[in-house]
């Protein structure tokens, strides 16, 4: 749990953000990848699948890699659904693309992964599950039914 990610931090993250990359997204609908990313495309997200092999999921073109994203998409958030010990390098590409913020989901930490982000200037959240925080916040978002 990162404790200097406040609510207002997560709200503003949540209301700003347009595009999310899913690193590790899985077409198939059983997995947590494909929940998580099914609800952000139903809430108004545009997700981006990064995953080696693979067309499309969700209606979105696969990407192989982070850096692969045509450059004229701004990734704001960048989703992570890898084994802890595979995040660092995905750390680094996100810094690379200029992306606003590295979330590792829930069961996912890695300090090292943590202080790559934060030293590219980009936000840092570990072992958090992106659509669970995004229902927890959702009545105080920017255009949330009152």
């Amino acid at each position: 749990m990162m404790p200097d990610v406040s609510d207002h931090d997560l709200i503003s993250l949540l209301a700003r953000a347009r595009v999310i990359a899913v690193v590790g997204l899985s077409p198939k609908p059983d997995r947590a990848s494909f929940r998580v990313a099914e609800y952000l495309q139903r809430v108004g997200y545009r997700i981006i699948p990064v995953r080696p092999v693979g067309e499309e999921i969700l209606g979105e073109p696969c990407y192989p890699s982070l850096e692969a994203i045509p450059k004229e998409i701004h990734v704001d958030i960048v989703d992570l659904f890898r084994r802890a010990e595979e995040t660092p390098p995905l750390a680094e590409e996100t810094v690379r693309i200029g992306a606003d913020c590295l979330w590792l989901q829930s069961g996912i930490i890695n300090d090292d992964s943590m202080a790559i982000a934060r030293q590219g200037n980009v936000m840092a959240i570990q072992d958090r599950c992106l659509m669970v925080e995004h229902r927890r916040l959702a009545d105080r978002l920017p255009g949330a039914a009152a």
